[in-house]
């Protein structure tokens, strides 16, 4: 979108204003999709549910394509939003649902590398596109993006169903067959098979929206606590501000010419790819905890490097793996996600305006600011899960920060893995 929007604005004449609500109403839109993906894989299985995003993915790839209008254009970003929602909540759990607990955490990001490799194609393709006419090449862009989803709709009806959503549905011969296919040795079907028994108190439906917030038990609401925070947090460090608004910042800092920008698009998509698939390697090596709490410091000298730099410039310018109650996974990681894209959205909405109000610099100190809050809250509300399978994620949380603090030594602190049966 960064890209499409440098060729958008010249081309329908639109201003700042209308760049940053068609920017950010895809994750408002998305909203919706997070709220109701749960129900909806719950319902119709997790690979059917894949499908039905694609396709609505599909016809909003094509509205933005032929759109001739600013209203148009939000049509389609709109239907956009609904199907990135359900995607979002949805593969994370299914990648959940058919991974070994000490395999989890690499697989369960596997949905992450696999978006911001799409994200770096779309990069490229915008660097070659953009050479086209004006009125065709952010079309081009848009339209490009319905193949991949007509491709993924067909073949998400090959992938295997959860065998934890088979069973929950009683389908249990089924779920038999799909851990003899996902599974190298009888062993470790074995192990699988007896995660995925059904916990006694799954109901579905309405039922798992009043476990989570009418009579949570103190587990649940930590962990409700500890997803929703998290997820929300994770996009106040303003790196939606960085993605969807780079050919701004990248022209702050005197990149002049649309193709450096695009160029430079390219690099920058390609470093958070790499250290994406750095992070997935080392996440069931290290545990959960170390990893983002070292992220999250580069994360505030990255941007307290960024706000100075380009506060700097701008005054020498003349005039110028989240945790769910095992019965609610599908609608806990929908209503996680969904905070995750109210951030996003806060983001996306507001960066041209808080820029324009507190320079580029300061918006990215007041980022590097709020970074220092969650990994504040990182510490003292997620403990780690490194290895447990998603049966005993309950069990981490029966303790709150205050019995749990006696046994940590260092925010790095491993959890140990103990029977607690």
């Amino acid at each position: 979108m960064s890209g499409a929007m440098l060729f958008i604005q010249e081309d329908l004449k639109i201003s700042d204003e209308q760049v940053q609500l068609l920017t950010g109403i895809m994750n408002v839109s998305a909203i919706a999709g997070c709220l109701t993906a749960g129900q909806v894989s719950d319902y119709f299985g997790r690979r059917r549910t894949f499908s039905i995003a694609a396709w609505i993915f599909f016809i909003g790839s094509v509205l933005m394509s032929f759109a001739g209008s600013f209203g148009m254009l939000m049509a389609g970003r709109c239907v956009t939003g609904v199907a990135v929602g359900y995607a979002l909540s949805t593969a994370p759990v299914y990648a959940a649902e058919i991974s070994p607990a000490k395999t989890r955490g690499s697989l369960s990001s596997i949905p992450d590398i696999s978006i911001n490799f799409g994200i770096l194609i779309g990069y490229v393709a915008n660097y070659f596109l953009g050479r086209l006419p004006l009125a065709y090449g952010w079309r081009a862009m848009f339209g490009l993006s319905a193949l991949p989803s007509a491709v993924f709709a067909v073949g998400a009806i090959f992938l295997p169903e959860s065998p934890r959503w088979l069973v929950m549905h009683g389908r249990v011969d089924e779920a038999l067959n799909v851990l003899q296919q996902l599974c190298a040795t009888g062993d470790e079907a074995q192990v699988l098979w007896s995660e995925a028994a059904p916990p006694e108190e799954w109901s579905g439906g309405l039922g798992v929206w009043r476990e989570m917030f009418l009579h949570p038990t103190p587990p649940v609401r930590r962990m409700l606590v500890a997803g929703m925070g998290v997820l929300f947090v994770q996009h106040l460090s303003g790196i939606n501000g960085v993605q969807l608004y780079s050919a701004r910042v990248f022209k702050a800092v005197g990149v002049a010419s649309t193709n450096e920008i695009l160029a430079a698009n390219i690099g920058m998509g390609l470093a958070k790819t790499v250290f994406i698939l750095t992070a997935i390697l080392l996440v069931d090596r290290v545990g959960r905890r170390g990893l983002y709490l070292s992220s999250l410091a580069g994360v505030i000298v990255s941007l307290s490097c960024l706000g100075l730099s380009l506060t700097v410039i701008e005054n020498s310018k003349p005039n110028q793996d989240v945790p769910w109650p095992r019965a609610a996974i599908a609608s806990g990681v929908g209503v996680g996600v969904a905070f995750n894209r109210v951030a996003n959205a806060t983001v996306a909405l507001t960066f041209i305006s808080l820029s324009n109000a507190i320079t580029m610099g300061g918006a990215f100190f007041l980022f590097g600011f709020l970074s220092v809050g969650a990994a504040t809250f990182f510490y003292f509300f997620c403990p780690e899960t490194q290895g447990r399978p998603l049966e005993e994620i309950e069990e981490v949380f029966k303790h709150g920060w205050r019995e749990r603090r006696h046994s940590v030594h260092s925010p790095f602190h491993v959890f140990k893995h103990t029977e607690m049966r």
